[in-house]
């Protein structure tokens, strides 16, 4: 038995220190603060432009867990998708002037950035082609990348 979700409605973070995640995601994001748990320690925000209740939930669990380590098992990164290649271009610069900026790559359908928050959590921007210029990437993803 399998089933088909529609898509992916909301990503959560353990973070080291809340309140410097939140002030991450909202000064870089955008994102706005919808609701906190105090007893969780935990906040929730929500992009400018979604329809969600919340994209990203944070919950703050200090330092004891050590520090993220690239390739270990677990969440490799997260993706938000803008609507333009000029939005894309904006969001390099913010992710630069920000010190959060980690590289950036092709996949043929789609061109993306990266970054990294205080944690180390990563994620991408990405931007997708129109799907009818997909061609020969329909079935393809390859990886072009740069630093």
């Amino acid at each position: 038995m399998s089933f088909s979700p529609v898509r992916l409605n909301h990503a959560v973070l353990f973070v080291a220190d809340l309140e410097r995640s939140v002030r991450f995601y909202t000064e870089l994001f955008e994102m706005s603060v919808v609701a906190r748990e105090p007893r969780a320690g935990a906040a929730f925000l929500r992009l400018a432009r979604s329809g969600n209740h919340h994209d990203l939930g944070l919950f703050g669990v200090g330092t004891a867990g050590g520090t993220k380590r690239r390739g270990a098992i677990g969440l490799y990164h997260l993706a938000w998708q803008v609507d333009t290649i000029d939005e894309l271009a904006t969001a390099r610069q913010a992710l630069l002037d920000a010190g959060a900026y980690t590289g950036e790559s092709s996949h043929g359908a789609t061109k993306s950035i990266y970054g990294a928050d205080p944690d180390g959590n990563e994620f991408e921007i990405m931007w997708m082609l129109p799907r009818q210029a997909w061609g020969d990437y329909e079935h393809a993803a390859p990886l072009t990348t740069s630093t």
